[in-house]
């Protein structure tokens, strides 16, 4: 009477809404991506090297950023609030900030006088974030994200998000600056080099993260990462878990879902 029995299936957690950038430009030995690595106290993925991102807020639909955003879905479908969170979350966690002021992409100059003014008040929550684009008479580039990946934790998980990723060329001229509480160092890196310093337990990264890493390693340039994106299918993504012959556990994806297989020494470590 108390909850379900041993015959009864737990009910599944509630997967909350959530949004992750993934920001790419083109450096020196090819593509490269911004991560961030979230502080050790946080409740996820604590000590993981991510993609800028978060949960919506209720403040993603607040009726004032309807009329400073560019492109995109139109406000109040699901997609729009999607988008304002991948900007909003990008500016907290990294300091890069897709928006425009007089028509123009916001410069570096810009964006550091404003996360100067604006980052503890936007870390803070509330409606901060949408203050500063009123106040400081900012639009959201919101047609600058394409769609990405959308996965979904699995049912057995107690912790579970509906994530949905977008890819973004980073803006010119502005330089990543983490917000030091959440996210505790950020650095750009070659997706495959990300995926190499994993192997060698040099970095934490989670498995959606990898795989995502183990995509857009197929792609050489900003051009043709965002071009693979707005061609690829987007599908729902939602692992299963399957044993292994030595007993541990290890996330499935379906044949057909379009990754590529990650390296034996990267499932030994997501293997549980």
């Amino acid at each position: 009477m108390g909850g379900p029995t041993s015959s009864e299936p737990a009910v599944p957690a509630v997967a909350a809404m959530a949004a992750t950038v993934v920001l790419v430009r083109d450096g020196p030995q090819g593509l490269e991506t911004l991560m961030v690595v979230r502080h050790h106290e946080i409740d996820f993925a604590r000590g993981a090297a991510v993609f800028p991102g978060g949960k919506i807020s209720a403040s993603d639909t607040d009726p004032r950023i309807a009329g400073r955003a560019r492109g995109g879905p139109l406000p109040g479908e699901p997609q729009f609030a999607l988008r304002v969170a991948a900007v909003r979350e990008t500016f907290e966690e990294s300091g890069l900030l897709l928006a425009r002021h007089g028509g123009a992409m916001v410069d570096g100059t810009r964006r550091a006088a404003l996360h100067q003014r604006w980052q503890e008040r936007v870390a803070a929550g509330g409606n901060a974030f949408v203050d500063m684009v009123c106040e400081e008479d900012l639009e959201l580039a919101l047609e600058q994200l394409v769609p990405y990946a959308h996965w979904v934790t699995p049912e057995v998980s107690p912790k579970r998000f509906d994530t949905h990723f977008f890819i973004a060329a980073a803006p010119a001229g502005q330089v990543a600056q983490h917000d030091g509480s959440e996210a505790v160092d950020s650095f750009w890196i070659r997706p495959a080099d990300a995926l190499d310093e994993c192997a060698q337990r040099r970095r934490t990264i989670i498995y959606p993260t990898l795989c995502n890493l183990a995509l857009l390693a197929h792609t050489g340039d900003v051009a043709g990462a965002v071009q693979a994106a707005r061609s690829r299918p987007l599908r729902r993504i939602q692992p299963t878990l399957g044993k292994r012959a030595d007993g541990k556990l290890i996330p499935v994806l379906a044949p057909d879902c379009g990754y590529p297989e990650l390296s034996p020494d990267l499932m030994n470590l997501v293997a549980r």
